[in-house]
């Protein structure tokens, strides 16, 4: 039976591990089907502590990872965990078709990518539609195209920017008439000289499903209904995230958004059961606040699992 079993291996994951293997509890971390999580698709960190020049997403998590495992975290690389019933004691959970029994549990599976819920965009995805500029940016196909991010946000701003560095043009496509990203990222993607915004206008349509291969995009406007085409060669959406908290619905509570919700702390409903990161935190999502998140379930299931012993 294990003490700890954290789900999930991006910042919060990882600084769970890291605490509770300080404490001698010798936890497992189920890593899930992207280990390190969505930071491992970021090519530079530059608001991370400690990193002045910034860090890479993918560098940062092995750093995580290598500290956690020099205090005794053990690793399960399965894919995901697929059940769990937090209804009795010890918890039970079911991760690469093994049955594994915990003490507590720490969540921190983070959260997806949100679709646009096009059909012809789930038709093309890897076709030319991505969540990852840069994942996929330097791909030849995108070579000296012109391409399309989808979003206002911080990441669409990276992605934007990001992409500048290979295409030839970046149409940045976005609902409202001003960028929800932070004052920086606006400024330094208004000032990129290849990146052109299309204002109050959402994507109705990718083309290409015939062709097998992103041709351009129908636009429409928003407050004038008109509707026009970009050709372009990559759609690279980045409008936001959608908590993985499915599996854990029937035992814990969430919004209606599917955030887990904390009973205080890093408390669920349920005692015992903990959570840390992006599928709770829709306010802040950011890798310091996760890793705060991290730090304070471990320090909790620490003090749960010393009162159980009492």
């Amino acid at each position: 039976m294990e003490n700890v079993v954290i789900i999930g291996s991006g910042c919060a994951g990882w600084t769970a591990a890291l605490y509770t293997a300080r404490a001698n509890l010798k936890p497992l971390v189920i890593t899930g089907e992207q280990p390190g999580g969505l930071l491992t698709t970021t090519s530079i960190v530059e608001n991370f502590p400690g990193f002045p020049e910034g860090v890479d997403g993918y560098e940062l998590m092995t750093r995580m990872q290598k500290q956690a495992e020099r205090f005794g975290t053990r690793v399960n690389y399965c894919n995901a965990v697929q059940a769990v019933d937090f209804s009795k004691r010890p918890f039970e959970l079911t991760a690469g078709g093994e049955k594994l029994e915990a003490k507590t549990v720490i969540i921190a599976t983070g959260a997806s990518h949100r679709h646009l819920g096009l059909e012809s965009e789930d038709l093309l995805e890897k076709k030319g539609v991505t969540y990852c500029a840069t994942c996929d940016g330097a791909l030849p196909m995108f070579r000296n195209q012109p391409l399309v991010v989808v979003g206002g946000g911080d990441s669409a701003c990276e992605e934007a920017t990001f992409l500048t560095r290979f295409a030839s043009v970046v149409y940045l496509v976005h609902r409202r008439d001003s960028l929800r990203a932070s004052k920086i990222m606006a400024d330094r993607t208004l000032a990129n000289p290849k990146i052109k915004m299309v204002w109050d206008s959402a994507i109705t349509e990718v083309l290409g499903v015939k062709q097998e291969k992103v041709t351009g995009v129908k636009v429409k406007h928003l407050k004038t209904n008109a509707e026009h085409t970009l050709d372009c060669a990559g759609v690279f959406i980045a409008i936001g995230h959608v908590p993985n908290t499915g599996i854990f619905k029937p035992f814990i509570n969430t919004d209606e958004n599917g955030y887990i919700i904390r009973a205080g702390g890093a408390a669920t409903n349920v005692p015992g059961v903990f959570v840390a990161g992006d599928c709770s935190d829709h306010v802040y999502r950011q890798a310091i606040t996760a890793a705060g998140m991290g730090c304070a379930a471990a320090i909790e299931a620490e003090r749960f699992l010393a009162a159980q012993n009492a």
